[in-house]
């Protein structure tokens, strides 16, 4: 356990703080190769699998590296590992600029890898600071330092167009080095640390370090990680040159399109450990891996014609991602990714607090080489299918086993367990060999036990928070309900001005239909609320909004759209009718 007495809220602020920063600067340097990558492609002539390789090669470092750099930051503690980490990573990336050829290219990638290591040594230094019930939190906003993916799709376009890709790499070379002084001068040894020192104990060998690692369920636990990590990395990197290939965008769009991908991917991982302590890291993982099966699917469909043989002849339209369409898809899909990346390592401080470094060091390899791979699978695909949505055909199949996979596993622990008993059980399944008394509630959901509105000392102190709350949550999410459910009426005024052809009785009916299946559906959804409970039913009806939504907007880019899915996309609008209830 850490001893946390004497550490005050400003030295945690610091901590946290620059430790984020610093996080920030070597994940920029880390996904460096996403914008320069494509130049470099450009100049040597390669082909899609060997720039896979190329832009994969530093998170191959970066993720092996992870598991020695976590054990030494419990042996050494993070502040002087970090620091060396950040110069190291310095030097290889400027030593960048020398290489000349593919093979030369690839070893200085290994070297700029080093950067990407810094996660493991973060995330045991800031779990040293925190006790555990901020601790999902606070590594929430340490690994929103997954934002520096963004920094670099954004910066580095403009300084790649304007002075060449060298320039980039002596920059954030420099960057990166200016940290690591800052980084040393500005932070102090870590609260265990400086008691171990205190006491003059010898830090634990590696042996015992890296003791956890024996258990299985480490391993598989890790799995996760494989997808909400690595797959994000993967895209990271991959979207650039998607985005180039399918839609024909400059490498200056394509970045910041990128990063548009990447901010939330990274930023809202602060949320997701504000849930997972407050919902259970469960929860967010199945919501996490239900709305990334949902966005890879859509996203995994290529533009298709279809030739429709109708009683009055041949019927033609084609359905395509278009994109807008992309970029919300994309958002939505690094939002949830950014929520299961905090729900999985919220579990390591609770059960391996004194082995923070090196079981965060093997998860975070085992997330890592899903960066290293997937790029890799990704040109591979590209190269033998010929079809750019392969990529996230992929993700929907590595996805889809794993949403099944957890839930298998999740229905199979608690077969014959029932009533109190299922509260004993540990959020994952993976956990449970080693899960004890003291983690027991501890990673749940905290839900509300005690209600009493009518008492007034109640509802002053404590009640009249969570009413305003769920109050001022409720509200935007009845207006996005009424906004889908009468926009309809709006499109289909404008249908005819974009070149749809329909009778005046097509688009009454068209009209009609939202309001026809929200009344229905209020006769439903109000068994639903006594059933499922007002949140729960809330957040899905919620979502549910977003099918027709896309579907709408993909369907009037084409005025040869048929007009039987203009009926159906007509009545899933009315889900935001029925979600007054």
């Amino acid at each position: 356990m850490n001893n946390l007495a004497d550490v005050g809220r400003g030295d945690q602020n610091r901590a946290l703080w620059l430790s984020t920063l610093a996080f920030t600067v070597c994940f920029a340097v880390w996904t460096i190769f996403s914008i320069i990558g494509i130049q470099i492609k450009q100049d040597l002539g390669l082909n899609d699998t060997q720039f896979g390789l190329l832009v994969g090669t530093p998170i191959l470092t970066g993720s092996l590296i992870r598991l020695l750099l976590g054990v030494w930051t419990d042996q050494y503690g993070g502040r002087i590992v970090y620091t060396a980490v950040m110069i190291s990573a310095a030097i290889a990336t400027w030593l960048l600029t020398y290489a000349y050829d593919y093979p030369t290219f690839l070893l200085a990638a290994l070297g700029v890898g080093v950067a990407g290591g810094s996660f493991a040594v973060g995330i045991a230094y800031v779990s040293k600071w925190y006790p555990q019930g901020k601790q999902g939190t606070a590594l929430g906003v340490f690994g929103a330092g997954n934002v520096g993916a963004a920094v670099t799709k954004f910066l580095a376009p403009f300084i790649m167009v304007a002075y060449g890709w060298k320039t980039v790499a002596m920059v954030w070379a420099a960057a990166i080095f200016v940290m690591g002084v800052v980084f040393w001068f500005a932070t102090k040894d870590d609260p265990q640390l400086a008691a171990r020192r205190k006491a003059g104990t010898k830090p634990d060998t590696l042996l015992t370090m890296i003791e956890p690692l024996r258990n299985v369920q480490v391993w598989r636990f890790s799995l996760y990680y494989f997808f909400v990590f690595g797959a994000f990395v993967a895209l990271a990197l991959w979207l650039p040159r998607y985005l180039i290939g399918v839609y024909g965008l400059d490498i200056t769009t394509a970045g910041m399109i990128g990063a548009f991908y990447s901010v939330p991917a990274s930023l809202f991982r602060i949320y997701g450990g504000v849930l997972s302590d407050r919902y259970g890291a469960r929860r967010v993982m199945y919501w996490t891996f239900g709305v990334s099966v949902i966005a890879c699917f859509i996203l995994s469909y290529p533009p298709t014609e279809y030739v429709v043989h109708g009683i009055r002849g041949q019927m033609r339209f084609r359905l395509e991602t278009g994109l807008v369409a992309f970029t919300v898809i994309v958002f939505i899909l690094g939002f949830f990714m950014s929520l299961g990346k905090a729900a999985v390592y919220k579990h390591i401080p609770v059960y391996y607090p004194k082995h923070v470094g090196s079981v965060g060091g093997i998860v975070g390899l085992i997330g890592g080489l899903g960066g290293f791979i997937l790029p890799i699978l990704f040109g591979l695909m590209n190269d033998l299918t010929g079809i750019w949505q392969s990529c996230f055909m992929l993700l929907f199949a590595v996805v889809g086993l794993s949403l099944v996979w957890m839930h298998v596993s999740i229905r199979a622990m608690e077969k014959g367990v029932y009533g109190e008993e299922l509260k004993k059980l540990p959020e994952l399944p993976e956990m449970q060999e080693i899960h004890g008394p003291s983690q027991v509630g501890v990673l749940g959901p905290h839900i509300i036990e005690d209600w009493r509105p009518e008492d007034k000392e109640f509802w002053g102190t404590k009640g009249r928070a969570i009413a305003r709350r769920n109050l001022i949550i409720s509200i935007p999410a009845l207006l996005l309900s009424f906004a889908v459910w009468m926009v309809w009426s709006v499109v289909v005024a404008k249908l005819p001005s974009i070149g749809f052809t329909y009778s005046t009785d097509q688009l009454f009916w068209l009209a009609a239909l939202p309001g026809l299946s929200g009344a229905t559906l209020r006769i439903f959804y109000s068994f639903m609320v006594p059933i499922f409970g007002g949140r729960l039913w809330t957040t899905v009806t919620t979502w549910s909004l977003v099918i027709p939504a896309l579907g709408i907007g993909m369907a009037v880019q084409n005025p040869a759209t048929p007009y039987w899915l203009f009926l159906g996309l007509a009545l899933l609008c009315g889900f935001g009718g029925g979600d007054v209830i």
